[in-house]
């Protein structure tokens, strides 16, 4: 805890601090690599922003294919926000393609919000097809535990802060205005999942440890074997006889997952199959970084009683 104090008060000493620019007259253009960071970017910077996120709602970001209109998108941007920890590694080339030094790896425009958090699932790197997503410098969804956005906004800040001085008081003042909303809504969310606590729970892929850790659930397991790796026979069947010795009652994917293998394990073995959202707009209520525990923890909760 008196580390990460320690390092919320050197990006905000070094944010607020800088000086020599001009106010700005249009909204600042950011460019975020999901929905998710596109949210708390717009937290941070209010009305003074106007942030475009380049994976779709619904899409899984490890798999994306960029296009040549998100080129141009990163060549009108003042900066540029990814996940990092391996989730967006696309991103580097199509910066490359922008021709724009400020926007890559190291330039002052370039912002990669994993700086400061705790990576869970860290472990050595696997090569093949068979290792799937390749996750060695640990599993890189860390906004799900809502606990994190309090080191993801103060690293936007200073980003902020840095290239745009005039308004920075401003942005330290939104900034501010979410963490209070987000420390009111934490104690409602974990209020309505400790009926949850360790109930044993399957997903599909490995996207929820960050959750699980925050809200003391339990995932017994995982339907894919490795993350990007499609299940097997053998290990369908193993996660039918784990269902079961452990009385799994719910099965977890997010919506561009398919169907068809959670539905064979629910079938199996009596589960629900219950929807749930691991980024902003995967599904239509969750608009906004807020909305996304909202209906998580509402749906979870609903599915449990």
């Amino acid at each position: 805890m008196e580390m990460k104090r320690l390092v919320l008060g050197f990006l905000l000493a070094a944010g607020l601090s800088a000086a020599g620019a001009t106010p700005a007259q249009d909204k600042l253009p950011i460019v975020a690599t999901t929905t998710d960071l596109r949210s708390l970017a717009e937290a941070v910077g209010g009305n003074r922003v106007n942030v475009t996120s380049i994976v779709p709602p619904n899409t899984d970001a490890e798999e994306y294919q960029p296009r040549p209109q998100d080129i141009n998108r990163i060549r009108e941007a003042k900066l540029l926000l990814r996940i990092g920890a391996d989730y967006d590694l696309w991103l580097d080339r199509l910066a490359a393609q922008a021709n724009r030094p400020e926007l890559r790896r190291g330039g002052e425009r370039y912002v990669d919000c994993s700086f400061g958090i705790a990576l869970l699932d860290v472990r050595g790197a696997q090569v093949g097809p068979a290792a799937g997503h390749a996750h060695a410098s640990g599993n890189p969804h860390y906004w799900l535990d809502p606990a994190n956005a309090e080191m993801i906004t103060a690293v936007i800040l200073e980003a902020l802060a840095r290239n745009d001085p005039a308004n920075a008081k401003y942005y330290e003042g939104e900034r501010l205005k979410f963490l209070d909303r987000l420390s009111t809504k934490m104690r409602e969310w974990e209020r309505r999942l400790t009926p949850a606590q360790g109930k044993p729970l399957i997903a599909y892929h490995n996207s929820w440890s960050y959750f699980a850790r925050r809200f003391r659930l339990n995932f017994a397991g995982a339907i894919e074997p490795r993350p990007g790796v499609p299940p097997s026979p053998s290990h369908l069947a193993a996660l039918v006889n784990l269902m079961q010795s452990q009385q799994v009652r719910l099965i977890v994917r997010q919506p561009h997952e398919p169907a068809k293998t959670a539905d064979f394990l629910a079938g199996k073995t009596g589960a629900k199959v219950v929807l749930l959202a691991a980024s902003v707009g995967a599904v239509p209520q969750a608009k906004d970084y807020i909305a996304l525990f909202d209906y998580n923890t509402e749906t979870l909760a609903s599915a449990l009683r």
